[in-house]
């Protein structure tokens, strides 16, 4: 795992070309599912359908859990896609990793924290800008007398960001460890890192998959105490 990173300067700004890459990447295949998964609805679903209609109800289960429908129901939609797409990218990562002359060009997208905390303040940004646009500015403002309230704000996001991102780039780095053994300790090596190998690959997969199950439900009680008037 001690490799460099693309990066690349452009109108001042620094870019990292993998990010850039394992984004696009992962948003293609979250697309694609998408498209399939509705492109012949039909009464009785089946196949991709059927998977896209769990999915809902999987999403409905968490707002329910946290709000009532009728003011979370609008935000299904943002927690299908959070949930698909956080998947998807910590999924990306785990089969194997992709490097060109000591650079790394093939990872987990969620391995970077850079992207990890830009999606935690997507979701402290879409908390405010719901909280507004629900309760209206002076609605908004009550939930400040406390200034705690903005240590929470700030400390939320940050674990939200950094959960997510030690987790995926934990698992990456051992399994890249057990790729070395593989490729490098000979037979008898080999044969013996096979195993956890497996192992930590179906780990990582459990792993990946509670993560995007925890940023999504999340996501939701920061939504749920900024816009329920119970909070």
């Amino acid at each position: 795992m001690n490799h460099e990173a693309p990066l690349h300067d452009f109108m001042g700004l620094t870019f990292n070309l993998s990010n850039v890459l394992m984004i696009t990447i992962a948003s293609l295949v979250v697309f694609l599912i998408a498209v399939i998964g509705t492109r012949k609805l039909a009464m009785k679903p089946t196949g991709m359908q059927n998977f896209m209609e769990w999915i809902m109800d999987f999403v409905k289960g968490i707002i329910n859990s946290n709000m009532d429908w009728r003011t979370g129901g609008q935000f299904q939609l943002l927690g299908m896609t959070l949930l698909m797409y956080i998947f998807v990218s910590n999924m990306l990562g785990l089969p194997f990793a992709i490097s060109y002359d000591g650079v790394l060009w093939w990872k987990s997208p969620t391995a970077d924290p850079v992207i990890t905390l830009t999606l935690a303040v997507m979701v402290l940004g879409l908390t405010h800008y719901y909280a507004i646009k629900m309760k209206g500015a002076k609605g908004y403002f009550k939930a400040y007398k406390n200034p705690m309230t903005l240590v929470e704000e700030f400390t939320n996001s940050l674990t939200l960001g950094l959960r997510l991102y030690g987790n995926i780039y934990a698992g990456e780095v051992l399994l890249g460890l057990l790729a070395g053994t593989l490729a490098f300790s000979g037979p008898a090596g080999f044969i013996g890192a096979i195993v956890p190998t497996l192992v930590w690959q179906g780990y990582s997969i459990f792993v990946g998959s509670i993560q995007a199950f925890i940023f999504v439900t999340l996501t939701m009680v920061y939504l749920s105490h900024k816009v329920s008037d119970d909070h």
